[in-house]
C-alpha cells in the first residue's frame, strides 16, 4: 500500500504542513509509479535500502512491502513525526532524521558493502548528493534516483553529449549509469514544472582509472578547469593546468573540447608527468 494524491493532500491537512520550497520538497503520490522504482531498483526481501528524503512515505511503504531492510532519511523534522507514525507497522524500517550531505555513512550503514540507495531526490541536491554517495559511501553499491530530467541526463551523459559535463566525467569514473525511465510531473504532489527522469547508477567493482594513472583530486581539477570553459579548445581551456606536452602523450589532440573527452582520457591527460 502506497499514497494516491488525495492521500497525500489528507496528511498535509491533517498535520497542518506545506511542501518546503526551500527543500525542494514534491511528494510521490502515484502508487504505480513507486511501484516501478522498486521494481526498477531491485528491491526485494533480501535488499538492504537507503532512501533520501522520505518525505510522507509514498516510496517508503513500497520499499517496506517487499520485506527489504530500509533505512529512511529525512531532514525536515516537521516529517518525521508523520513518517514514523505511517510506518508504525513495518518494524523492517528505520527512520533517521539527518541531512544526507552531512551525515556519516559509515556510523548510518556500517561498513559492510551491498546497500542500495532508492530515492525521490530534492531538485536543489540530487546531483551533489549522488557525488557524495560515489564518494564517500562505498557501502552503497547501486542507486535508483528520480531527480529532475536535466539532472538525469547529466549524469548518465556519454561523451559528445550536450548534457556531457564534469558531473558525468566523475560519475563515470565511479559507477556506469543509465537514465531507464521518465516521469511526469502529475504524479507529483505539488505538481512541479519540469518532467523527472529515472536513473539506474551501478558501482564500478573498482573506480575507471587507478591512483597510480592519476589521483581523483587531480582528475577532478583539471576536468572542472576543462568544462569551466567547455565551448574553447582544451589547450587554451587547460592553460596553466597542464602542461602542452601532455596532449601528445596522452594521446589527446589540443584542439579538442571538454565534451570529447572520456574518463580515460582525462585521466591520461591529468596524470600525466614529465619524465
Amino acid at each position: 500500500m502506497t499514497h494516491s494524491p488525495s492521500d497525500v493532500r489528507r496528511l498535509l491537512d491533517e498535520y497542518r504542513l506545506r511542501p518546503s520550497k526551500a527543500l525542494g520538497q514534491h511528494f510521490v503520490a502515484d502508487p504505480n509509479t513507486v511501484r516501478r522504482v522498486v521494481r526498477l531498483a531491485g528491491v526485494d526481501a533480501f535488499s538492504r535500502v537507503v532512501e533520501v528524503g522520505a518525505g510522507l512515505g509514498s516510496l517508503t511503504l513500497a520499499l517496506a512491502g517487499t520485506g527489504a531492510e530500509v533505512v529512511a532519511v529525512e531532514v525536515d523534522r516537521h516529517l518525521v513525526p508523520l513518517l514514523r507514525s505511517i510506518l508504525l507497522e513495518h518494524p523492517n524500517v528505520r527512520v533517521v532524521q539527518a541531512d544526507a550531505l552531512e551525515v556519516d555513512w559509515e556510523a548510518l550503514l556500517g561498513e559492510e558493502p551491498g546497500w542500495a540507495l532508492v530515492a525521490n531526490l530534492p531538485y536543489n541536491v540530487a546531483t551533489p548528493l549522488v557525488i557524495r554517495i560515489l564518494e564517500d559511501a562505498p557501502m552503497v553499491c547501486s542507486l535508483l534516483v528520480m531527480v529532475q530530467r536535466e539532472v538525469g541526463e547529466r549524469l548518465a551523459a556519454a561523451p559528445g553529449a550536450s548534457a556531457y559535463g564534469a558531473v558525468s566525467v566523475k560519475v563515470s569514473y565511479w559507477a556506469t549509469a543509465a537514465v531507464v525511465g521518465l516521469v511526469p510531473a502529475t504524479v507529483f504532489v505539488p505538481k512541479p514544472s519540469i518532467e523527472s527522469a529515472l536513473v539506474r547508477i551501478d558501482r564500478r567493482e573498482r573506480p575507471a582509472v587507478g591512483e597510480s594513472v592519476v589521483s581523483y583530486a587531480r582528475l577532478v581539477e583539471v576536468v572542472g578547469a576543462g568544462f569551466a570553459h567547455r565551448r574553447k579548445m582544451l589547450r587554451r581551456s587547460l592553460a596553466g593546468v597542464v602542461v602542452p606536452e601532455a596532449f601528445a602523450a596522452a594521446g589527446v589532440a589540443p584542439t579538442a573540447r571538454a565534451e570529447e573527452l572520456d574518463v580515460e582520457q582525462w585521466a591520461r591527460l591529468a596524470g600525466w608527468k614529465r619524465a
